[in-house]
């Protein structure tokens, strides 16, 4: 792809990034996380989202294991009361959640390659991914 480098051309845009998680598909962009849904992934009443970077003020996550799957959040001013409590209630919470993508043990390499885009996208829209 050739670039338009004269003088008051937009800068080029960083390629999206497409990470698959578990009934769920995640596209990064440098301002934004589009997140689509499988139907198996909408039947606990989380939605396909776009998420704008500059508004996520955590990005929390969880590491899959051989007997629960992980995830990433990217928590938004909507999720502020749940990143005050921990109980089981507030992590299913956060499964159901529109802004969650899940991973399995098996997809942990791109949980943790998801993970790193996400905290670097944020942080370059001037964010604090660590809350």
């Amino acid at each position: 792809m050739a670039y338009d480098l004269s003088k008051g051309a937009p800068a080029p845009q960083p390629e999206a990034q497409v990470f698959k998680g578990y009934v769920a598909t995640v596209t990064l962009y440098a301002d934004r996380a589009e997140i689509k849904r499988e139907f198996m992934g909408k039947v606990t009443g989380a939605k396909d989202s776009v998420v704008p970077l500059s508004n996520v003020i955590k990005v929390q996550s969880k590491e899959p294991t051989r007997l629960v799957n992980g995830y990433v959040q990217l928590a938004t001013e909507q999720d502020r009361g749940q990143l005050r409590i921990a109980t089981a209630e507030a992590q299913k919470a956060i499964a159901n959640n529109s802004r969650t993508v899940l991973f399995t043990w098996n997809q942990w390499e791109t949980c943790v390659a998801y993970l790193k885009a996400a905290t670097a996208g944020v942080q370059a829209q001037g964010g604090n991914p660590f809350g």
